[in-house]
């Protein structure tokens, strides 16, 4: 498997911006740039938003539009090169919604990932077991071969909880009621609550449940989300702008204006804090288990 840390998504989204940064600079509409470039608006889109790889050649052209200054056009090129590094969930392409495979690059990148779940288990921490029950609930007309793939892939992101190299610091934050929810049975259940409690045993994972006797906390507000920071650059800012993820049904909403981080940041400091602390938790998710197998 190959490096976990070198995946595409970081770079595309940090060249998206910068070109999208010279582009509203020159004050030049998409509709104009993608007139000048003789390229659909769509591909300008899909370039500053990070969902496309880039060749220099045309990281080149569109900076000669932008009016870019030769140094500049040079690093950019350089970054184009590196939106075509793959990353290793890539081989499982066919089974990745495109807006899934720009989570994944940003979670391989990530120092820091803060997650509250209302109703299942995070994948980062799912057995394969409750994973497949899952899966085949959300993928019906799937056939056995393609359900394993797609555990496979899920179960192969979790080398990231225990990477040797830069492991990210994990805050989790569960709902009390994905305890009482038996997906897949009691045993298997019972199975994941046990493996809940060996994760969160280690070094880089902190995990804390929201009790319903909490009562009112933000996550009733605002669903289940996870915050993403990442590594700072040498001069101490953030080498990529923290992002806030939201999974939905049919697809994926990314959030990175500082005042929407900012206040996801606050609701996940309240639902932390309304949540029983690390050792009553750990209890309380040993009990749920023992409950489950009586």
């Amino acid at each position: 498997m190959p490096d976990p840390t070198t995946g595409s998504t970081v770079p595309r989204r940090q060249l998206g911006r910068h070109l999208r940064d010279l582009r509203n600079k020159q004050r030049m509409t998409v509709k104009t740039a993608a007139e000048n470039l003789e390229w659909s608006e769509t591909k300008i889109w899909r370039i500053e938003n990070g969902l496309t790889s880039l060749r220099s050649f045309d990281a080149e052209a569109m900076c000669r539009v932008y009016g870019a200054p030769a140094d500049l056009t040079e690093a950019l090129k350089a970054l184009a090169k590196e939106t075509k590094s793959k990353g290793w969930w890539q081989a499982y392409g066919d089974v990745i919604p495109e807006w899934f495979d720009v989570y994944i690059g940003l979670e391989e990148a990530a120092s820091q990932i803060c997650d509250y779940q209302s109703d299942l288990v995070p994948g980062l921490y799912q057995t394969s077991e409750y994973a497949r029950t899952l899966i085949k609930a959300h993928n019906p007309d799937e056939d056995d071969q393609e359900i394993d793939r797609r555990v496979e892939l899920r179960m192969a992101r979790q080398a990231l909880v225990r990477r040797a190299t830069a492991p990210p610091e994990l805050r989790v934050a569960l709902n009390e009621g994905i305890l009482r929810r038996p997906v897949g049975g009691p045993a298997v259940m019972a199975q994941q609550l046990d493996q809940l409690v060996e994760t969160a045993n280690l070094p880089t994972v902190t995990l804390r449940v929201v009790p319903f006797s909490a009562g009112m906390q933000d996550g009733l507000l605002t669903g289940p989300f996870v915050i993403l920071r990442f590594p700072l650059s040498g001069n101490g800012t953030d080498s990529e702008p923290p992002t806030v993820y939201m999974d939905g049904f049919t697809g994926a909403l990314y959030l990175d204006k500082a005042n929407e981080v900012e206040r996801y940041t606050a609701a996940f400091e309240n639902i932390w804090n309304a949540s029983l602390d690390e050792a009553r938790s750990k209890e309380f998710i040993h009990r749920a288990a023992e409950e489950l197998r009586q």
